[in-house]
C-alpha cells in the first residue's frame, strides 16, 4: 500500500508541475500549485505510515517495547496538516490574486497581461 500512494503522490506531482510550466490560464497554474501540493502531502503520509501500526499513545496495557516497534510516527501527520493549513492559505491567495488581475485587466491569461513583465 505504500509503494501505491509513493507512485500516487509522484504521479500528483507531475502532473501539477506539467500543470504549472505549460499553462499560460492562471486558474489552470492555481490546480496545478494544488495538485503539487496534494502530491507533497501524500509523499509525508506514506513516508510515515506502518504496517500494521498503533497509535503512538502510551498506557499501562501497551508496553513500551511494543510501542517503539509498531508506534507510528505522529510527526509526518502533524506536518501534514500544517502544510495543508498553509497550502490553502496559499492557494486563496492566489485566488484572489486572479481575481484582481480579471477586475483590472479583463483577462485571466499571463500572456495578455504585459504590464507586470520586467
Amino acid at each position: 500500500m505504500t509503494q501505491g500512494l509513493i507512485i500516487l503522490s509522484f504521479a500528483l506531482m507531475a502532473i501539477g508541475m506539467w500543470g504549472l510550466m505549460s499553462r499560460r490560464h492562471l486558474i489552470r497554474i492555481i490546480i496545478g500549485f494544488s495538485l503539487v501540493d496534494t502530491g507533497v502531502h501524500l509523499l509525508l503520509v506514506a513516508v510515515g505510515y506502518r504496517e500494521s501500526g498503533t497509535a503512538p499513545i502510551v498506557s499501562d496495557r501497551l508496553p513500551l517495547e511494543l510501542l517503539a516497534r509498531r508506534g507510528v510516527d505522529p510527526v509526518p501527520s502533524a506536518l501534514v496538516l500544517t502544510a495543508i493549513v498553509i497550502g490553502l492559505a496559499v492557494t486563496a491567495l492566489m485566488l484572489s490574486f486572479a481575481v484582481r488581475m480579471y477586475q483590472r485587466t479583463r483577462s485571466i491569461y499571463i500572456d495578455k497581461n504585459k504590464e507586470l513583465r520586467w
